[in-house]
């Protein structure tokens, strides 16, 4: 059994197969569907090929079930789900949603794990109180 992905709000399945499937939106209002690999650490992705990701360009994120926006308020350009481990345990995963950015981020009982080699971009926004995260 691999790792399973939920919408934090409709809690619907993410993961189908081998990919995470995100509805995304650019900036230019183009929209389309992205599978990302499910293995933490690995920034394979797919999309259908009339739709171009531009690198270095940031997407709104949507659940592919409720089209809730997954982009986070709280930490600039990272996008949040839920994930359960084999082992039943639950963690809160944050991922760039900028195109081209490799770093992931797992939480679970303020125990940050982080992957890729842009891991540390995003570090600070786990390190700081909420008062301060504000200025970055």
């Amino acid at each position: 059994m691999t790792n399973d992905y939920f919408c934090p709000f409709c809690k619907c399945q993410m993961r189908i197969k081998n990919a995470l499937v995100f509805g995304v939106k650019s900036r230019d209002g183009k929209r389309g569907i992205i599978f990302l690999h499910p293995e933490l650490g690995n920034y394979t992705k797919t999309t259908h090929p009339s739709f171009k990701l531009k690198t270095g360009e940031d997407y709104k994120f949507y659940c592919p079930a409720c089209h809730a926006v997954l982009n986070t308020s709280e930490k600039n350009n990272l996008v949040k789900v839920n994930m359960t481990d084999k082992e039943g345990n639950h963690y809160d995963v944050f991922i760039s949603n900028i195109i081209g950015e490799k770093c992931t981020y797992t939480v679970k009982d303020k125990q940050l794990e982080a992957y890729g080699p842009d891991m540390e971009r995003y570090k600070k926004y786990f390190d700081l109180s909420p008062e301060y995260k504000k200025y970055l």
